[in-house]
């Protein structure tokens, strides 16, 4: 056996903390160490053509590297011993830079450190046996979680490559939040205007099936072989015989608050969303008609005359199988009721940033004029309160939500161009402009429009007579503001959506500690996640604008399809493996197991029915859990085996 140890500089990333010519030298003195060797990038085309040479001229059949995360250069690395016609699992990375040079600054202590880590991945490495990659076969169809923008724009890129594609939306109607908005930043053009023609493209698109108001309920499978069972809601309304007429609404006698329009105008129990909505049909409400369970009124089925109601119909379970899915479960706002100080909820002229686009928006409950909820009078003075519920850490959301600012700009210039004797009054912590053309959004309104802009944070507003009595403080000049208003917006944040939530433990997909969806990494596999043939789009990952949504969401598509556009799929070599004569079928394994990888059965063995653990290699991710729980020793992690780690513990432990 012949290892080749190679230490990267990564020009002072490494080398500042840790001596890695000295490690060199010690590493000659490892055992089966034919060479060792120092470069300032070992990823680098040079430094992979150094270590190409030395496995030819000297024969090596193990690699060591010692740089940074194996996240990073692994497959790097692996496709160098690849080429050189050996193995990729004979290939040891040790993490030198993150868990030594990235948390010392005693370079002494830190090469002693990184002398302990780079031994123990030497006497691991010389217990390395060759693994095979598996392959499996890929179903060319893809699935889209979510409706909104993301999931439109994923669905459309996708079908236009000639992938079939399910859209699935939980709602009613596709087009998410952004369908509630009436204006977009930085340009001003109808929200409408632009997200109808995608809506009405994916509802005509041959190779998308829609399927709103349903749910995905199970999956299961595996990267190319997914498994999927939506269930489909019953609208009560037959879309195919349904012609839109509108008779059936006038005679429900039941009324409710409009979700679309924030609950500022009523809608029947009958009802489409709304004018642009897609699909293009009615529905009923079951919570609140009177005809369904039990049969009280019928009032909209007496006067249908194409008969398009139906009572009877039930939910349906629809299962397809497909290679890979993508999550764009979006966001909600932040409650704004959780925000007691301002008093939304008790005051009626204090409102959400939501609340504004609908009053605000020519198709919404005042035709776009903007008047007051109490009293429908014009306000002439409205104050715009930034991150209300975000970057408070001790009560509310402890991050920024990228938009806010933003869109509370034009909120205030909306204002300004429809009331123009009006005052427009933005509170903020400070402006966050990162987008193109945002500055320039922000600077016009500021001096072209006149918005005021007072540097400070609202802390609490009053019902004052007919009035709000606005209080805060100016952190410029370090007084205290009091000012009226006729109306308050509160610009909230954006959360986690209750969808992605669901899915992503039904999916078992990683969590940050702000509950949005983690990706398989933040800059380098941005629309990944940590299960092969799942990605995310969208704000399922955390805030984002409309043309960062747009572009992450084609991202993820792209990604979906390098999978579908191929017959046939390699899949880790790092499984768990079992050996049938210790196994003694307890099945803890299969409980430990977070991927539902592991499956008992019964087997017939020396005359014997036996239960026995089986590992199906495409779910598996290797992640080890199985081989911890396992009592009697009967699973072995494949590149992970017991004598590997233990090797790599006594090394550290005699460090």
């Amino acid at each position: 056996m012949k290892i080749g140890v190679y230490l990267c500089e990564c020009g002072s990333n490494i080398a500042s903390t840790v001596d890695v010519e000295d490690l060199a030298e010690q590493a000659k003195e490892f055992p089966n160490v034919e060479v060792s060797r120092v470069y300032k990038y070992v990823c680098s085309d040079p430094g992979q053509l150094l270590i190409k040479q030395d496995i030819e001229e000297k024969q090596l059949d193990r690699i060591v590297v010692a740089a940074c995360s194996p996240r990073m250069h692994e497959p790097t690395f692996r496709a160098v011993l690849e080429d050189m016609g050996l193995n990729p699992y004979v290939l040891e990375i040790v993490n030198i830079r993150e868990q030594v040079s990235w948390v010392h600054d005693d370079k002494k202590k830190g090469t002693v450190k990184a002398a302990s880590l780079l031994k123990g991945a030497v006497l691991r490495a010389s217990l390395m046996h060759p693994l095979e990659r598996k392959k499996v076969g890929v179903t060319p169809n893809a699935l889209v979680i979510g409706g909104g923008i993301a999931g439109i724009q994923a669905s459309l890129d996708l079908a236009d490559m000639g992938f079939d594609t399910t859209l699935v939306e939980k709602s009613a109607t596709i087009g998410g939040k952004m369908s509630q908005l009436d204006k977009t930043f930085p340009t001003l053009d109808c929200s409408q205007c632009i997200l109808s023609p995608k809506m009405v493209d994916v509802n005509r698109h041959p190779n998308i099936d829609l399927l709103a108001l349903s749910e995905v309920v199970e999956v299961e499978g595996y990267v190319g072989n997914f498994k999927v069972k939506i269930k489909k809601n019953p609208t009560y309304v037959l879309a195919d015989k349904c012609t839109l007429c509108d008779d059936c609404v006038p005679v429900c006698p039941v009324i409710e608050h409009d979700e679309y329009n924030q609950g500022f105008s009523p809608r029947r129990a009958i009802y489409i969303p709304y004018p642009q909505a897609v699909p293009a049909s009615y529905l009923i409400d079951p919570n609140s008609c009177l005809g369904i369970e039990p049969l009280i009124c019928s009032k909209c089925k007496d006067v249908c005359g194409p008969e398009a109601i139906d009572f009877d119909m039930k939910p349906e379970i629809i299962e397809k199988e497909v290679g890979a899915i993508i999550v764009a479960t979006g966001y909600e706002p932040y409650p704004i009721e959780n925000i007691g100080e301002y008093g939304y909820g008790t005051i009626p002229d204090v409102i959400s940033g939501l609340d504004f686009e609908r009053i605000v928006s020519a198709s919404g409950p005042t035709d776009g004029t903007i008047r007051r909820p109490s009293d429908g009078k014009i306000p002439k003075t409205v104050v715009f309160v930034h991150c209300a519920g975000s970057r408070d850490p001790s009560k509310h959301l402890p991050y920024c939500s990228k938009v806010c600012c933003m869109y509370a700009t034009k909120h205030a210039l909306q204002y300004k161009h429809l009331v123009h004797d009006g005052t427009a009054i933005n509170f903020f912590i400070d402006i966050r402009t990162a987008g193109k053309d945002y500055e320039e959004f922000y600077q016009r309104a500021a001096e072209e429009d006149q918005v005021i802009y007072i540097r400070g944070k609202v802390s609490e507003v009053f019902q004052d007579g007919d009035r709000l009595l606005v209080k805060g403080a100016d952190t410029l000049t370090g007084e205290t503001v009091e000012l009226h208003a006729d109306l308050v917006v509160l610009a909230t944040g954006l959360m986690p959506s209750a969808g992605t939530k669901e899915i992503a433990s039904l999916l078992n997909l990683s969590v940050g500690m702000n509950g949005f969806i983690r990706e398989a990494h933040p800059k380098l596999k941005p629309v990944d996640t940590a299960i092969a043939g799942v990605f995310v789009a969208g704000t399922a990952t955390g805030p984002k604008d409309i043309p960062e949504t747009v572009s992450n969401a084609s991202g993820a598509a792209s990604r979906a399809a390098g999978i579908l556009s191929q017959d046939e799929l390699e899949i880790e070599g790092t499984v768990a493996q079992v050996d049938e004569d210790l196994c003694r079928g307890c099945g803890l394994c299969a409980e430990a197991c977070p991927y539902s990888a592991i499956e008992i059965k019964a087997i017939n063995k020396y005359g014997h029915a036996l239960r026995v653990a089986f590992v199906n290699e495409a779910m598996c991710k290797g992640c080890g859990s199985c081989a911890a729980a396992c009592l009697n020793g009967a699973i072995n992690q494949l590149g992970y085996t017991d004598s590997q780690i233990l090797a790599l513990i006594g090394a550290l432990g005699e460090g």
